[in-house]
Parts: C-alpha cells; sequence; structure tokens
C-alpha cells in the first residue's frame, strides 16, 4: 500500500496543502520547526486517527481555527480508498470513500504505518508503560479485535478503580458490584494477553533474523512477555481468564488498601533478551538502539503477514541517531520494500548513496515546495 496524495487544511502549521507523493521513498528536508514532524504527524493521525505527540486533539488545529481536515487518497491491491477525517472541538468525524463511518475502529486499519522517531530508540530502556503503548498502537492497527478489547478494557478498568477508591474510604461496602467489574476485567484482560503472546512470538521470529543481520550472527535476540499470570503463554483464553478472577478474587483486601486495580495487561511489560541478557539492564547503548531498530523493522514483515500488504514507514529524523552501520541497514531494508516519509535537516552521504530516486520536498514555514536532487 501506499499514500498517493494527501490535502490538509488547518492542521498545526499547514493552512492549505496538496501533495502527491512516491510510492517509494520521499525525503522531507528543512530546518527545525518548520514542519517537517507535523507532515508525518498528518499521514500518522489520517491512517489512526490519533496523534503520536499530544492525547489533546486541539493541539493538532491551526491556532484560532474551529476544525481541522486531512484527506488521502490510498492505494491497495485492491483499489483506491479516499480517506477522510476531520478534527472539531465536537469531536472527530471519519470518511472512507465519502461516507462516514459510525465508529473510528471502522476507520482505523484501512492504512497502516509505523513510525519510528528518535524517542523510540528509549523504547528498549524506557519504562514498562511506553512498551505497552508500543504494542496497543501497533498491533490495534493490524486487528481491530484487539483495539475493540482493548477499548472496553480501559473502560471498564477506570470503572473499577473508581470504585475501588470509592470502597477504600468506606463510601460504600456493596462487593457485588466489585466481583460484576472483577469479572467483566478479567474476560477482556484475557483477550488482550493471549493476543499480546501471539503478536510477540511473530514478532520476534522477524526481530531475530535482522538483529543476526546487523550483528553478524553474534547476538540472538528474544521476547518475553511479563504478566501476573503464571505461564501465561502455555495458556488458554479461558485459562486466562479464570486465573485474572482468581488474581482479583485473592487480591481483593491489597487492591482495595491501595485504591486501584494491581493486575492485568495494564500492567505488564516486555523483556528484550540479547544471548540471554536483558538488554534494559545489560545491554550497552549501541545494543539497546540496535534492539529497538530491529523491532521497528520486524514491524514491516509482520504486518505484511497479518494484513497481506506492506506498510507505510514513517521516519522521523532518525538517521542522524543512528551510525553509518544502521543507517545502511535500515535503508537497505525499507528500498524497494515499503513507502516511506523520511525527514531529515540535510541528506547524507550515506542516504545520498542507498536511495535510488528519492522524492525530495522543501518545507519552511509549513509551505512545501517539490526540490530535484
Amino acid at each position: 500500500m501506499y499514500l498517493e496524495k494527501l490535502e490538509l487544511k488547518q492542521f498545526r502549521n499547514y493552512v492549505e496543502t496538496k501533495l502527491i507523493f512516491s510510492p517509494k521513498i520521499n525525503i522531507l528536508i528543512g530546518e527545525n520547526a518548520q514542519g517537517k514532524t507535523n507532515l508525518l504527524e498528518a499521514i500518522y493521525v489520517l491512517a489512526t486517527a490519533r496523534s503520536h505527540r499530544t492525547a489533546n486533539d486541539r493541539e493538532l488545529i491551526e491556532f484560532k481555527q474551529e476544525s481541522a481536515a486531512l484527506r488521502g487518497t490510498l492505494v491497495r491491491q485492491t483499489g483506491k480508498t479516499k480517506m477522510e477525517l476531520i478534527l472539531s472541538r465536537k469531536g472527530k468525524k471519519a470518511k472512507l470513500n465519502f461516507l462516514e463511518q459510525a465508529k473510528l475502529s471502522q476507520y482505523i486499519g484501512q492504512m497502516n504505518v509505523i513510525l519510528f522517531a528518535p524517542e523510540d530508540l528509549a523504547l528498549v530502556k524506557g519504562a514498562p508503560a511506553v512498551r505497552r503503548r508500543f504494542i496497543d498502537m501497533e498491533f490495534g492497527q493490524i486487528d481491530a479485535h484487539y483495539l475493540y478489547n482493548l477499548t472496553q478494557y480501559r473502560t471498564i478498568l477506570k470503572q473499577r478503580n473508581h470504585y475501588l477508591k470509592q470502597l477504600q474510604l468506606k463510601q460504600t461496602a456493596d462487593y457485588m458490584l466489585l466481583d460484576v467489574l472483577s469479572d467483566q476485567l478479567a474476560a477482556f484482560g484475557a483477550e488482550i494477553i493471549a493476543k499480546r503472546i501471539v503478536f510477540l512470538t511473530g514478532l520476534e521470529k522477524y526481530a531475530q533474523k535482522l538483529q543476526e543481520q546487523i550483528t553478524h550472527t553474534k547476538e540472538k535476540l528474544q521476547f518475553r512477555y511479563e504478566t501476573s499470570v503464571a505461564a501465561a503463554a502455555q495458556k488458554s483464553v479461558e485459562d486466562l481468564y479464570s486465573a485474572l478472577k482468581l488474581l482479583y478474587k485473592t487480591n481483593r483486601k491489597k487492591e482495595i488498601i491501595q485504591g486501584t486495580t494491581l493486575y492485568g495487561p495494564h500492567r505488564d511489560d516486555v523483556l528484550f533478551l540479547i544471548n540471554q541478557k536483558n538488554v534494559h539492564v545489560y545491554g550497552s547503548q549501541g545494543q539497546q538502539r540496535t534492539t529497538a531498530l530491529a523491532l521497528k523493522l520486524a514491524e514491516i514483515d509482520l504486518m505484511k503477514e497479518e494484513t497481506g500488504e506492506y506498510p507505510i514507514l514513517l521516519l522521523d529524523d532518525v538517521l542522524s541517531e543512528l551510525d553509518g552501520s544502521r543507517q545502511t541497514q535500515l535503508l537497505r531494508t525499507i528500498q524497494d520494500k515499503v513507502q516511506t516519509f523520511l525527514t531529515t535537516p540535510s541528506i547524507s552521504e550515506i542516504t545520498r548513496k542507498l536511495i535510488k530516486d528519492p522524492e525530495v520536498f522543501r518545507i519552511k514555514h509549513g509551505e512545501v515546495s517539490v526540490q530535484n536532487e
């Protein structure tokens, strides 16, 4: 798949912009604070209906304006799809081929994107919440059912935490509602854990190959899903459900004392191991960056396996954070494989040598011009 056209209106610092892209590599050149990242963000928002930079949609709308519009033409094996997303104070309105979608879940997943930004290099050494967000954002694009379960889980988790807080403050003494919420949370939590294990197993397969290529077979990369349910990888969804229910039952007093839910996929983590050692604790900065790179590139093949088409790759000033060998590995992996949008202040010699016939755009103060290199 590839994004053929993009139209922005009152999005960030783009007043009104229409662009036609190459199905291969598109390089966005400009100084800082000119709009390079805003353009990548627009593509990401068009695909996922949310920003990777802010949870406040109001920040996406041009200053003093009431709404922003993003429109794109997506080309897939099955044909072209017109995508439209309107952002306003009232919320989001999404359309596919000019038909408004009743739910955002019906819209998300049409265009699959992978974003790789400098902060993703902290994916390995960052907090567990960073890795959980990574899992949920990427897998939610691939599997609508996973996204549904995740949305339901978060809603019930919020309700359960609120009720635990009431029990903690002795504003209620009725455990029946807590039991109902625990049962519902366990049901959706079991589905989420099972799916995460399946997806991570597939991602590990591709990441292992990339890690071996980058390190010349010196390092073996493995993933370990850390959850409160013992031996979760060997359990069925039904067994996971029963195990979570038991955790909530046996730890009821502890959760009431703390006023929050202590068990479930919202507390889980992923460990990355190189030669059976935790990269977060024992890995060098180079190993941590190589692991993050292998992880992000592995998504390309996993999405192809799951959806039948390669995703669109968004690289936000990543090359400047990688050394020559890792830049080479990255560019060779994506060349002639996926449509890529790459932001950079300038084109390096490595980039010039490895990228064939890129489409180059110069960005200045939210204005975009095509540049012949």
